[in-house]
């Protein structure tokens, strides 16, 4: 399960959407994000689905790699969909066990919330799957570069967030470890109900904690002894700046934003008339 985690793990390739600009795919990935909650009915969950097809195939990551994700999340997502079938009301009843019931609008809109979470998660390895950690501190840090004007610190907000994506599969690989070695001891973290499997994780947080602290504190010694005092004055070693495939990438994502506006007013005025 640890390994099927893709998030903050970069995946080579030669692709146009590995040479895009990282402000680009990070403005992508939040205009995707806002066209899934904007998206109503089949025709707009139809075009995110071309859209993210598209994108996948572009960036020559293989499906299955990217798919790995979702099983770190499986229960989130079957929690969700229970939770939206069973007590989203609607009209029509389709199906009744004592104060359990499915309606119409339940069924559809747990289906709706499936596919939003499926695609959110797909979208979002594929930012990080195709841009290294250092090109989505540049590029979060020069999108975020007005914010320096009202004393926001954009650099740090930038390095913390790095850092972050790249302690996650560090972190990984040491559980990993821990696990191995706490199962050669004849640590059980499989078998027995949900209470005694939480109380088996003790034997694998505590190591897990103390090795993070030990990591943070190596690493702050380590900026600290090459006299890093935050972003003022520092220079890139490679400045972002736009081409011409990052204009039209720029223009593809904004005008699929403005198509799935356009079916989701087409969709509710539809609605409006029909009543």
């Amino acid at each position: 399960m640890l390994r099927d985690i893709t998030l903050g793990q970069y995946y080579p390739a030669k692709s146009i959407i590995h040479q895009l600009d990282p402000r680009v795919k990070l403005v992508t990935t939040i205009l995707y994000i806002i066209s899934l909650f904007v998206a109503k009915g089949i025709a707009g969950y139809a075009v995110a689905t071309v859209f993210l097809v598209m994108v996948v195939k572009m960036s020559k990551v293989p499906f299955r790699y990217i798919t790995k994700g979702l099983k770190a999340v499986i229960m989130i997502l079957m929690i969700t969909v229970i939770f939206n079938l069973f007590m989203v009301n609607g009209e029509v009843e389709l199906w009744r066990f004592g104060f359990l019931r499915i309606t119409d609008k339940g069924l559809r809109t747990a289906v709706f919330m499936a596919i939003r979470l499926i695609y959110l998660i797909i979208g979002s390895s594929i930012m990080t799957l195709t841009t290294t950690p250092n090109d989505l501190t540049d590029g979060l840090e020069k999108l975020l570069g007005p914010l320096k004007k009202v004393r926001v610190p954009v650099h740090e907000i930038a390095m913390i967030m790095s850092i972050a994506l790249r302690f996650i599969p560090i972190l990984l690989e040491e559980t990993d470890k821990i696990m191995k070695a706490q199962t050669a001891r004849g640590a059980d973290f499989e078998s027995g109900n949900l209470i005694q499997k939480a109380k088996a994780m003790v034997p694998l947080l505590v190591p897990l904690f103390i090795s993070a602290f030990r990591r943070a504190n190596d690493l702050a010694m380590a900026m600290e002894a090459r006299c890093y005092h935050g972003g003022d004055g520092r220079t890139k070693m490679k400045p972002l700046h736009y081409e011409s495939r990052d204009k039209m990438a720029y223009g593809v994502s904004w005008g699929y934003l403005l198509l799935m506006a356009v079916l989701s007013f087409a969709q509710g005025f539809y609605g409006v008339m029909l009543l």
